[in-house]
């Protein structure tokens, strides 16, 4: 199995984790579009474009109770970013997460996935990857 299927296979194993939440598969491939969005920009270190405190590990850094609201206030405040490409991305953002703990789990296993292999292996497969589960 190669690095990207690995990685796919963890993240829709992940979608389990918002069935609770009452999350369907079109709000979950969202949800990880714009978590991946962020983790990506980190590991691409392109987290100059976004304001210091809307980037991943600002994200991380919140206590888990609070999280999912300074999640929701990252989400509005870059659909109006000044930045074309990150206001488009994010316009209209919301989510669908209901409990803290899940928004929680999800960004701790994102983190730790082995970025530096999928990168070398193409993200746009990844990306991929995921919509042809459905």
């Amino acid at each position: 199995m190669s690095v990207t299927q690995d990685i796919v296979a963890r993240l829709w194993n992940l979608c389990n984790i918002l069935k609770d939440d009452g999350v369907t598969y079109h709000q979950y491939v969202t949800e990880l579009t714009y978590l991946l969005f962020l983790k990506m920009m980190k590991e691409t270190d392109r987290e100059k474009l976004l304001p210091e405190k809307y980037r991943w590990d600002r994200l991380m850094a919140i206590n888990a109770e609070d999280r999912l609201e300074g999640y929701r206030t990252m989400l509005i405040q870059l659909g109006n970013s000044s930045h074309l490409l990150i206001r488009e991305i994010f316009a209209n953002a919301t989510t669908f997460i209901k409990h803290p703990k899940n928004l929680t789990t999800l960004m701790s296993n994102i983190d730790q996935l082995d970025w530096f292999e999928a990168k070398k292996e193409g993200l746009g497969d990844l990306y991929e990857g995921l919509l042809e589960k459905n």
